[in-house]
């Protein structure tokens, strides 16, 4: 009864975190778009979503998310073969390099492209920026990681022995890798590529900065729509077409996801092979995307950093980060990153609570139908804040906590909140696995020499999932750092974040803002890079909970 009584207190407490600072902020801000001074009515919300705006909005959200998954899994399917198929030296550097882009702010990636392809960039001569070519490439950028790591996970437990019977009956390489490798790989490409949907759907940051006024999507247009023309019908008819993308994506990420973790189960012993002659092609074509996908945007950042006024090099841009930038900021770019790493700080620590806690209540098995429905149903929710607007919810926050006993709009514990709830799924997803890989007969071994329940939690539990708490504290700070949607909003003009800081100065024209901007970046690249290298090294082993 006791046990009964902690798992149902342990899904009661994220539950009514998630219903009043997600739930309530999101529908409050969708219903008022059903309202006027008549009362309700659909009026509004029917003519938004038939206007051709919008018509144009949501075709060009689905283009450049399909775009974007379509050629991160083509690209990552080599990836994944070369650095979790193989046995090679320097693999792990390569690994490593290759994750950088996921843990990096959208702000960042955006710069970094922009930096990259704007008229005095290196490939500026190609005509690109502001351009929906620039932006799928700013996606592939930010999702390669994800699907090289997903499907490398499955990839490198396949046995090797069924391809090489297939060999030997005269099946060429390309057969064997169609008929017996890819159908082994379809669980982890299915739920790499889902949610792969998902994160182009909503990449809100990379879309502002490279497309700017000229390329809009479900996520930009919300924004504009409610910081622009105060128009909350439109911003609620684009929610729930936002709603219904997530939706999907979600249940076709849980539906396959399920797939690739009884992929994984069966397929316990990692068996990779060493480095062969025959696979220098695959070896050539993962080399070239890192190189130009991932080093170059992220080489031409750094350097462009450096670059001064009249051209040369120089430290300028980032003395200029000890100052208010010719007057752009209300604040030094110092204080902006300091005000990230503490509210950065509080939303891990929130999250890392939270998931945790999550995690515990997910990871049980109910005998019953229901239980497991509600099992469902719980992962099903606590996934939602992934691809839910941060704007929706940061403008949620200023319209319903605004009044007693919740009146918090002018309070700075609003944004560790938001950062939270944008960092929960990540948390879930990395601590999932590890809970569910505890085998049930320690917890009855515990039990049967005496071992209460609190003791077998502290005992058992929480030291077998301390090295996924590290790798899951990364992810929530690097996801808080890197913060912008939510952020935009609720933060104030003398403590805003450095993503918030960022945005400014490369929305101010002048070369000197620019630079600044450069180099702010960098910043908040180093720093998200060097969270993510400690937890990677406290995590130990990879987890793949996707």
């Amino acid at each position: 009864m006791k046990k009964r009584m902690a798992w149902v207190l342990a899904g009661v407490l994220p539950l009514a975190f998630l219903a009043l600072f997600f739930l309530w902020p999101v529908f409050s801000l969708v219903a008022r778009g059903f309202q006027d001074e008549s009362g309700w009515t659909l009026d509004a919300v029917g003519h938004t979503l038939a206007s051709a705006r919008t018509v144009r909005i949501i075709r060009q959200t689905f283009t450049l998310a399909v775009l974007g998954t379509v050629f991160s899994t083509l690209l990552g399917l080599p990836g994944a073969y070369v650095l979790y198929r193989l046995r090679f030296r320097g693999q792990r550097a390569l690994r490593a390099i290759v994750t950088i882009p996921f843990v990096l702010p959208s702000v960042v990636v955006g710069v970094a492209f922009r930096s990259l392809l704007n008229s005095t960039g290196p490939l500026g001569w190609l005509g690109l920026d502001g351009t929906p070519t620039a932006v799928v490439a700013a996606m592939v950028f930010f999702n390669y990681s994800l699907v090289v790591r997903t499907v490398g996970a499955l990839w490198s437990r396949l046995d090797e022995r069924t391809v090489q019977a297939a060999r030997t009956l005269g099946a060429t390489p390309a057969r064997a890798f169609v008929t017996i490798t890819l159908p082994a790989l379809a669980p982890a490409i299915g739920s790499a590529a889902s949610l792969v949907f998902l994160f182009c759907a909503s990449a809100f940051g990379i879309v502002l900065v490279l497309g700017g006024s000229r390329i809009g999507t479900v996520e930009t247009e919300i924004w504009y729509q409610t910081t622009t023309m105060l128009n909350l019908s439109a911003a609620a008819a684009l929610s729930i077409v936002q709603l219904v993308f997530v939706s999907a994506s979600l249940l076709l990420a849980s539906v396959v996801r399920r797939r690739q973790q009884r992929a994984l189960a069966s397929r316990a012993t990692v068996s990779q092979q060493q480095l062969r002659s025959s696979d220098a092609p695959v070896v050539a074509v993962t080399l070239l995307v890192i190189g130009v996908l991932v080093l170059v945007p992220l080489g031409t950042l750094v350097y462009r950093s450096f670059v001064v006024r009249g051209g040369g090099l120089g430290l300028a841009n980032y003395a200029n980060l000890a100052t208010n930038a010719s007057g752009a900021l209300s604040v030094s770019v110092w204080a902006a990153l300091c005000n990230s790493l503490i509210i950065g700080l509080c939303a891990c620590a929130l999250a890392l609570i939270l998931g945790w806690l999550v995690a515990y209540v997910l990871s049980r098995s109910p005998i019953t139908r229901a239980g497991r429905t509600t099992i469902t149903l719980l992962d099903s929710a606590f996934m939602l804040p992934l691809g839910i607007s941060a704007v929706t919810v940061g403008f949620g926050f200023l319209i319903t906590l605004n009044r007693p006993p919740l009146d918090l709009r002018s309070s700075w514990v609003l944004i560790p909140i938001a950062q939270a709830l944008v960092a929960l799924p990540l948390v879930v997803r990395t601590l999932l696995p590890t809970w569910r890989s505890i085998d049930p007969k320690l917890r009855q071994a515990a039990a049967t020499l005496g071992a209460s329940d609190s003791r077998i939690l502290a005992t058992v539990d929480l030291p077998l999932t301390a090295r996924s708490i590290g790798l899951a504290a990364g992810f929530a700070f690097a996801t808080s750092l890197g913060e912008f949607g939510a952020t935009s909003f609720l933060s104030r003009p003398d403590r805003p974040t450095l993503p918030v800081v960022v945005y400014r100065l490369i929305s101010r024209p002048g070369a000197e803002n620019f630079g600044t901007a450069l180099a702010a970046a960098v910043v908040l690249a180093v720093v998200t890079a060097t969270v993510m290298s400690i937890a990677e090294a406290l995590g130990g082993k990879e987890t793949h909970g996707w």
